[in-house]
């Protein structure tokens, strides 16, 4: 269908939604009725915005439907693998629309099978929920008979071979293996695409953090390079993505970090000092601070020229700001991270600003000296996310302090200003902020002010609360050092590739890579084994860190993964295709997909677009690692039952399996997306 045709499709949906949203602010004091099924007892005019609403629904269901099939055709222009699970629900949709004509709105449930093919590869699970709604409307269905009556109404489609009906009502779907098998040859000549998009967003990504004069620990971990591979995600599939790095680069503290520049430093307006550990120096005048008097004096005079943006003042802040932006490059330059500084700083005028307009909008109430503002909803924390709800129980309720009594700002007050300069002048669709549980209720409580405060529209902006659970050590207690102080982040690169070094040699890798090649498969297996054991990790969770475990050869760990590539990649080698001899390969011959292996790794590789598309409701990273530790084992399966290269005794090549040799490039071409989106490098030799 032609583009153009697509694109008055989702014009139309999107009217229908806008209609919907309009409708639903009417009838929401009538859900009751709807619920139960009395809409005859209504107001005539309510009924009949009741009966419009079904129906723009049912409307908005068969536009989409329409959009999916369209951009589900396999391959698409660019070689872009369709979503494997939309595509099904769409078929489903229909099917259960037109087998249950009396039901408005029916559930669709398609689930991946178990690993167990005997009861296909996908399952239907509608029924079920089906004949408990027929129930409620006073009729007997049985599942089985909704079953059959769903797939009666299935129409044909290339992705399927055929569907059975199981148990109660499950009905199980059988991927078609020349459907399979154009995904796989696709992979080898278009390369690893992202699955289509409706609309390209503007998103921001708020991570990583740090703040200025103090080092990089292990609490920055987390977010860096969980943030890191969110955006990575986003890019692939074609967002348009800004990596903030809200650094902590305002504040009380810089008052007594100038003083100290002064003093020890006098001509610092003429010649850079000589700042080289920023940590001894932050620690040297805190202790002033707290010890000395005059020197607090000194330090709140500095504070209030810098806000005052007195050039000497200002000078001094830039000097400090510089050292400790370098600190924090090695580290990003290190672990392949890219950011865009923007630190409080940046929001200093536009909090006059958000202060003036929420006490313009009478949004601010007086609280013993200080101007709080109160968001509309209560929140409950509930298996590790704050659920907004609207009654009281266990719940807290917590103001954001937009100016202290002493006139100063707060976290609370550049907060509010970020957020509205991130939706009205950066023109985000999509925010996201990582950062670990604790700030949770901040981060939510800045999302429902901004609603209540005009600036956040729901309906247009999606905002997300990306938490994580704090790092623990071996013994299960926060990650410290023995003698209790945090654990720097640049100590923690360091001991990673001291310890990969001494893996690689235990293999003596070092007797067959070249210094370069032991290098670079060194780093790999470093900063790869950090990425992948925290992005393994469900978030929401605490995780244990521990080098052994990461260094482990075995189980699902980046070591593992990257063991299993570079022997995939090896096979081809072996064979002397080069990449050029492979896509020659590619036009001409298929994957082979006889042998039940063989047909299990590219059923595996042709879920990539689900995969990455399920990341991007609940921005978990672990379900990736989840799915590319799946191809890495299916692979090894397949390599142990499936002969790629055979050898006489003299070790003299025999013969080559094309098909098998095209598969296991097409598996290292998807792990190798998969790799690039969280973050880890691997090499072609380890």
């Amino acid at each position: 269908m032609e583009k153009s045709v697509i694109e008055k499709y989702e014009k139309q949906a999107a009217q229908a939604e806008e209609e919907i949203n309009l409708l639903r602010s009417q009838l929401e004091n009538i859900e009751t009725c709807i619920k139960n099924n009395t809409v005859e007892h209504l107001d005539p005019e309510i009924a009949k915005l009741v009966t419009e609403n079904t129906k723009l629904k049912h409307r908005l269901a068969i536009l989409n439907r329409a959009i999916m099939e369209e951009s589900s055709k396999t391959p698409n222009a660019r070689g872009a693998l369709p979503s494997i699970l939309k595509t099904l629900n769409a078929l489903f949709l229909g099917a259960i629309q037109a087998a249950c004509p009396d039901i408005a709105e029916p559930p669709v449930d398609i689930a991946l099978s178990s690993a167990n093919s005997k009861f296909g590869d996908y399952q239907c699970n509608s029924a079920m929920s089906l004949a408990n709604m027929y129930k409620q409307i006073g009729k007997k269905v049985p599942p089985r008979e909704i079953s059959a009556k769903i797939v009666e109404n299935l129409p044909p489609h290339e992705l399927i071979d055929h569907v059975e009906i199981a148990g109660p009502g499950f009905i199980n779907i059988y991927l078609s293996k020349e459907y399979v098998r154009k995904a796989i040859s696709s992979i080898l000549l278009n390369g690893v695409q992202p699955p289509p998009l409706q609309r390209k967003l503007r998103v921001l990504v708020d991570f990583s953090s740090p703040n200025i004069a103090k080092e990089m620990h292990v609490g920055h971990l987390r977010s860096t390079i969980i943030g890191d591979s969110i955006c990575r995600l986003l890019e692939f599939l074609g967002h348009d993505v800004i990596r903030i790095n809200h650094l902590g680069d305002w504040g009380t503290q810089f008052g007594m970090l100038i003083a100290q520049l002064q003093e020890k430093y006098p001509d610092y307006l003429k010649q850079a000092p000589p700042i080289s550990d920023l940590q001894a120096f932050y620690k040297e005048s805190k202790k002033r601070f707290d010890e000395d008097e005059e020197f607090k004096k000194r330090a709140y005079a500095s504070v209030v020229k810098l806000q005052s943006h007195d050039p000497d003042h200002i000078k001094a802040w830039e000097l400090i700001c510089d050292v400790s932006r370098r600190d924090f490059q090695k580290i990003y330059d290190r672990l392949d991270i890219k950011l865009i500084e923007r630190g409080e700083s940046f929001y200093q005028s536009r909090m006059e600003n958000i202060v003036r307009e929420l006490e313009s909008a009478g949004l601010l109430q007086e609280d013993e000296g200080r101007k709080v503002m109160w968001g509309k909803l209560w929140y409950r924390f509930t298996s590790g996310t704050f659920i907004c709800i609207n009654i009281a129980g266990d719940t807290i309720k917590i103001p954001l302090t937009v100016v202290k009594s002493d006139g100063g700002f707060t976290y609370d007050t550049s907060d509010m200003a970020a957020i509205k300069q991130r939706i009205e002048e950066e023109k985000c669709d999509w925010v996201i902020y990582v950062t670990d549980s604790g700030q949770a209720t901040h981060i939510y409580n800045i999302f429902d002010c901004a609603k209540k405060a005009g600036i956040l529209d729901p309906s247009k902006i999606r905002t997300d609360f990306v938490g994580f659970g704090v790092v623990l050590g071996e013994d299960k207690k926060k990650f410290k050092t023995r003698s209790g102080d945090t654990v720097r982040l640049l100590d923690l690169l360091d001991e990673g590739l001291k310890r990969s070094e001494a893996k690689l040699k235990e293999k003596e890798r070092d007797k067959v890579l070249t210094a370069e090649e032991l290098r670079q498969a060194q780093e790999s297996v470093a900063y790869g084994c950090i990425k992948y054991a925290d992005l393994s990790h469900n978030r929401n969770h605490e995780y244990v860190f521990s080098f052994d475990r990461m260094l482990d050869d075995k189980g699902n760990t980046a070591v593992y993964l990257l063991y299993a590539y570079t022997r995939i990649r090896s096979i081809a080698r072996n064979a002397n295709f080069t990449p050029e001899k492979i896509t020659e390969l590619a036009r001409d011959s298929a994957a082979s997909l006889e042998h039940e292996k063989e047909l299990k790794l590219a059923k595996a590789l042709v879920r990539f677009s689900d995969v990455l598309l399920k990341i991007t409701e609940d921005l978990c990273m672990h379900h990736l690692c989840e799915y590319v530790y799946h191809i890495a084992t299916s692979f090894t399966e397949f390599y142990d039952s499936c002969y790629c290269i055979e050898r006489d005794s003299s070790g003299d090549i025999v013969k080559v399996n094309v098909g098998r040799i095209l598969l296991a490039e097409a598996a290292a071409m998807v792990m190798d997306g998969c790799f690039n989106i969280l973050g880890l490098k691997p090499v072609s030799r380890m």
